[in-house]
């Protein structure tokens, strides 16, 4: 009664069944990988949030590729700001998601090189082509602290680097433009302000989330218990089969003999 299953429709049900369970084994660890991705940044966020700050200048240098390992490094930096120099940064939320600017204006430190310095958020005017009201930057010679980030690129960040903007205003943070714009030798990567926090100036930017897990153990979970229902939905329908089988043979046999027994 089992030799339905080598019929074609019954060959094809298989090895779709086959073919199934290794994708979805498959696509259980690559969830898991994610959530193991997940757990290991949110580790480093707060371990470099927690870490004692230490001069900008220790950990990055012009053209230098902030790793990851680096990433939200609490980091000072003593200077002056160039507010002639400053732009803003398109496209940015805030803290309620709301869409507008990141202040980022250079900080040229005692030795002539400069590190950019993200100052925070500020809403967008009536224009959107228009340069937004910023709060001016503190005169003088000051100390800063904030969050290490290394520079955007279009391939990392998947924002567009788009050409004719108006003027002081740019797509993305990086270095190496920054330098070409300003002439100066600019240390890779940028500092997202902390401290000290403006009283009536943008708005600072919030720590990164570095509790949420997300769902991604869950799915591979899910995925795990599909792989193992997918050879138990088989056999479920092969008994089934077998069963209606069965019953329609019976059925048939019984309506032979009843004209005998008659």
């Amino acid at each position: 009664m089992y030799r339905f299953v080598l019929t074609r429709q019954w060959v094809c049900l298989t090895l779709i069944t086959l073919a199934l369970i290794p994708v979805m084994i498959k696509l259980g660890f690559w969830q898991y990988h994610r959530h193991e991705h997940r757990v290991a940044q949110n580790q480093l966020i707060e371990a470099n949030l927690r870490a004692k700050p230490v001069p900008v200048a220790e950990v990055t240098s012009p053209g230098h590729k902030v790793p990851r390992a680096d990433f939200w490094r609490a980091v000072t930096a003593t200077g002056t700001y160039d507010s002639a120099h400053e732009v803003v940064v398109r496209m940015r939320t805030d803290n309620d998601d709301k869409v507008g600017f990141h202040v980022l204006t250079p900080l040229v430190l005692p030795d002539g090189r400069v590190v950019l310095v993200n100052r925070g958020w500020v809403p967008g005017g009536d224009d959107p082509r228009a340069y937004p009201p910023v709060p001016a930057a503190p005169a003088g010679e000051v100390t800063v602290t904030g969050r290490l980030k290394a520079d955007e690129t279009s391939g990392g960040s998947g924002i567009k680097d788009r050409k004719g903007l108006p003027d002081r205003q740019v797509m993305l943070i990086n270095s190496a433009q920054q330098a070409e714009y300003l002439g100066r030798p600019v240390l890779g990567g940028y500092l997202e302000l902390t401290a000290p926090s403006p009283e009536a100036g943008p708005e600072t930017i919030a720590d990164p989330d570095h509790d949420s897990i997300g769902p991604h153990m869950a799915y591979a979970v899910q995925w795990w218990l599909f792989a193992a229902a997918v050879p138990v939905g088989w056999v479920v329908l092969v008994r089934r089969e077998k069963r209606d089988r069965e019953e329609a043979a019976a059925k048939a046999e019984a309506v032979e003999q009843e004209p005998a027994t008659a």
